[in-house]
């Protein structure tokens, strides 16, 4: 399966899907956006198209101008019926992709939370593997509506959309399941100013206590992978 990665940060690299691809033997190409003149590949080049997180909006094309071009890379994929995983920001991208509206959340949700899985997704072939009732990472402010077709997954306190479907090829969640130890030092590196006292965002050093749960996200992120690398 040739894997290919929207990256919008420098330091939110695929993380475990890196891992998971070098275990597998799977190509693993990146288009890295924080670079000048970033270059999108032809659809025909991947099977599988990876949208990551970042802390811009969907709605900052005046900023970054190449969210115009990469919204017209998800569309196409999603016309071509390629295998899409949109995560954080890239669910929001692919929710909008689909006809939904990405809006500001009621509270913003940091840190490692609770998630349930809806009965939908023991029916699913990319989440059949997973727990009804799981804690992740998230670190967002942000949410979208649910497109016309697509299916809830899962759900959290903060948000009601933590991960949806549309079909079986398609799937965007709010949550990070791919990030490592590094990746969240370096998100609190960059970020700890959006730990602001809040219901639903942790502490730098609650983050920092409780990275042995990312244990569970990367079985979790192995099992959609191992999903899509079976199911075209």
């Amino acid at each position: 399966m040739r894997i290919h990665c929207l990256q919008h940060i420098s330091f939110e690299t695929p993380g475990s899907i890196l891992e998971w691809a070098e275990q597998h033997g799977c190509e693993l190409t990146v288009t890295r956006l924080f670079e000048s003149e970033p270059s999108f590949p032809d659809p025909a080049q991947f099977d599988l198209l990876i949208v990551l997180g970042g802390a811009m909006s969907v709605h900052d094309e005046a900023v970054f101008p190449w969210l115009r071009a990469e919204k017209a890379l998800l569309r196409t994929a999603i016309e071509l019926g390629k295998r899409v995983l949109g995560i954080c920001l890239g669910a929001q991208l692919l929710a909008e992709a689909l006809g939904g509206r990405v809006y500001a959340n009621a509270e913003p949700e940091i840190g490692f939370l609770p998630v349930q899985f809806a009965p939908e997704a023991a029916q699913h072939p990319l989440f059949r593997h997973v727990s009804l009732a799981s804690t992740v990472m998230h670190w967002h402010g942000e949410t979208f509506s649910l497109p016309a077709g697509a299916t809830v997954l899962a759900s959290s306190q903060a948000c009601e959309n933590q991960a949806f479907a549309y079909g079986t090829k398609i799937v965007g969640v709010q949550f990070h399941p791919e990030l490592t130890e590094i990746i969240i030092d370096q998100m609190l590196t960059h970020d700890a100013h959006e730990l602001i006292p809040a219901p639903f965002v942790q502490t730098e050093q609650q983050i920092r206590d409780e990275v042995y749960k990312l244990a569970e996200s990367r079985k979790m992120l192995f099992g959609i992978l191992d999903a899509y690398s079976i199911n075209t």
